[in-house]
């Protein structure tokens, strides 16, 4: 876990390397329905499109059924970042492998400093990513 400054202040960057080229994890990281295959706190979504975008809304089912309303603020230049009921949550981006190997990219979530203590949530997403990106 690092400390880094992104477009929306300083935050926690929890990340990893994965054997699959930028586009193949971004695919994954807005691909709506695939985010339940990845993300230990999303168990199902309903959203009117398949591929985010600035603006995209809907829900996603959390464990114990909650259903919890979302919306992306930001999706450009491989980062995204959204607010799940009203409250801002990760930030999701994807940067060249380290050293610019070929075939290989650098997957992260970016976390408020207080969110610290989602750290592994997104270490567990992270490791799910790489298996279905490398897979």
């Amino acid at each position: 876990m690092e400390c880094r400054r992104t477009p929306d202040g300083h935050r926690l960057a929890v990340t990893r390397e994965v054997g699959a080229d930028r586009e193949t994890a971004w695919d994954l990281l807005t691909d709506t329905e695939r985010w339940p295959e990845w993300g230990p706190s999303v168990r199902a979504v309903e959203c009117d499109r398949r591929y985010i975008e600035a603006g995209t809304t809907g829900r996603v089912r959390v464990p114990g059924g909650i259903w919890l309303p979302f919306e992306v603020e930001t999706c450009r230049d491989d980062r995204w970042t959204w607010r799940v009921a009203r409250v801002p949550a990760t930030g999701h981006f994807v940067e060249p492998g380290e050293g610019g190997k070929m075939g290989t990219c650098r997957v992260g979530f970016e976390l408020r400093l207080y969110a610290v203590g989602y750290a592994p949530v997104c270490r567990r997403a992270l490791d799910r990513i790489a298996d279905l990106a490398e897979g």
